[in-house]
């Protein structure tokens, strides 16, 4: 899968199809999309940025990009392979309500210690602000998600998720915290919904 031109093999295909929700023709067009952007066979983070930010021209993706980048890289090379992209687009786009959050989960986890503490949180909440508001306030669409006066900044939000969210009160929040306190926050569903759709 690095070759330039490169056809997926029939072993590759047979994988991809066991670990995604698409199907043969769906890959076909998906791989050939991505050696068309990436004649390498890999996307650099720079190029990942560059693309994330075509879908908020407005706003500052550039951080929250950095943040998916580093998910999709499940290796740490420092590149996206077709397999890593299309096993992260199909539990975004295709996955169940907790695959997506477990997916979630590793986004917010930035130090990969198994807890979201609140400064990483306030880490992804920022940049969320920074690419959803700016975007849609420049562009006089209003904001795309309508915050009450308590959730109206990152602290406030991150404050409010972990008082409903961090049961044990320990400051941090467990996986099974996250997932289960997500099911019941409209808030963090619909965040979800707007990153994972670009």
């Amino acid at each position: 899968m690095g070759k330039s031109g490169s056809k997926l093999t029939a072993g590759e295909m047979k994988e991809l199809q066991e670990c995604t929700y698409f199907d043969k023709k769906e890959l076909q067009q998906w791989h050939r999309d991505f050696m068309k952007d990436c004649p390498s066979g890999a996307l650099r983070k720079e190029e990942f940025t560059a693309i994330y930010q075509q879908f908020f021209p407005h706003g500052d993706a550039s951080k929250f990009a950095n943040f998916v980048f580093n998910v999709f890289d499940i290796n740490k090379d420092g590149y996206i392979t077709f397999k890593e992209f299309i096993c992260a687009l199909s539990i975004t786009s295709r996955g169940t309500l907790d695959e997506k959050l477990d997916w979630a989960f590793n986004l917010y986890d930035l130090d990969n210690d198994g807890y979201i503490t609140k400064s990483e949180m306030l880490n992804i909440v920022e940049a969320i602000y920074a690419m959803v508001e700016k975007s849609s306030s420049l562009s006089g669409e209003g904001t795309m998600l309508e915050l009450p006066p308590d959730e109206d900044t990152p602290e406030k939000r991150v404050n409010k998720i972990f008082a409903q969210m961090d049961k044990n009160k320990d400051g941090k929040l467990s996986r099974s915290e996250f997932i289960s306190g997500s099911k019941k926050d409209a808030w963090i569903v619909q965040a979800l919904a707007i990153e994972m759709e670009q």
